[in-house]
């Protein structure tokens, strides 16, 4: 399923093909822990689903490790 999400942190509207029904999506907007709706999912796809950002967005938005102050 095409699954279109607007990235919180750029803006930018993002696509991605996931594995995913349109009911385990209904169950996480109605308060399911979106691991237990969609246990099927990579880390990477979840965080797809919930903030809309993709890869490369995660990695432009790194911060310092409490070690690298």
């Amino acid at each position: 399923m095409i699954v279109i999400r607007k990235s919180m942190f750029s803006g930018e509207t993002h696509r991605m093909d996931l594995p995913v029904t349109e009911s385990q999506l209904a169950r996480w907007e109605a308060g399911t822990l979106i691991q237990v709706a969609m246990p099927q999912l990579t880390v990477e796809q979840r965080e797809f689903v919930m903030t809309g950002a993709v890869d490369n967005e995660w990695n432009m938005l790194h911060l310092p490790e409490e070690d690298e102050e």
